[in-house]
């Protein structure tokens, strides 16, 4: 079943609140770090995004230190710390932030995913570590279910894919596999892969793509 998740945006950016002049900006994947190893990115960066920190940027108004809270459970920078994954850290640890509001637009579903950190840790940075393998509980619109609406509100829509053979790879089942906002008018405008930079599509005809990848079973949005 392929599906939508929707996100509300609670608190405002005070510099630039929807990534306007983002625009053009170079894809990179995973282009923040800590500046020290194990990841030796910066913390900070306005050149170059992937989905993640290019919404997490645009979510802090530019401000590092917003930024760092977003990013970082409490807001303490440390590789062990920061919200590795969407499904199990991120959502959680900005709740104050973001909330769930797929109920709103369609009829919803929920998919249970289990997300192994320490495996992870171990397997893709041969890290050891002591975190408890999560069951997350993920409530979405089922692609089918979503029509066309009009929202005066930005929007943080989360795309979610089945992949069970992820597991193998990076130690850890996975759902969240891009995100971007959605803007009045039916704008989504994300950091892209494809296009390796930041760009605006049109949000629904970008889901009619996502709808024909097979692979692509889930998607979601937060307010």
């Amino acid at each position: 079943m392929r599906v939508l998740f929707l996100v509300l945006l609670l608190v405002g950016c005070n510099v630039d609140t929807t990534g306007h002049s983002f625009l053009g900006a170079k894809y990179i994947s995973s282009p923040l770090g800590e500046g020290i190893a194990p990841d030796t990115d910066p913390l900070f960066r306005t050149d170059a995004f992937d989905c993640t920190t290019f919404v997490e940027t645009v979510l802090s108004g530019g401000d590092v230190n917003k930024l760092n809270k977003i990013r970082y459970k409490d807001g303490v920078v440390d590789f062990l710390n920061r919200n590795h994954f969407i499904e199990s850290d991120w959502l959680i640890n900005n709740s104050e932030l973001v909330e769930n509001v797929s109920y709103k637009y369609a009829t919803t579903d929920v998919r249970h995913v289990k997300i192994d950190k320490a495996n992870w840790l171990k397997v893709v940075h041969n890290i050891d570590a002591d975190f408890d393998v999560a069951d997350v509980a993920l409530e979405y619109i089922p692609y089918d279910n979503l029509h066309h609406f009009d929202t005066d509100n930005m929007l943080i829509v989360l795309f979610v894919a089945d992949k069970p053979k992820i597991r193998d790879i990076i130690g850890t089942d996975l759902a969240v596999y891009h995100m971007g906002l959605l803007l009045p008018g039916g704008v989504f405008r994300h950091a892209s892969s494809d296009k390796q930079m930041v760009t605006d599509v049109d949000f629904y005809e970008y889901v009619a793509q996502q709808k024909q990848n097979k692979t692509n079973q889930i998607y979601i949005i937060y307010i």
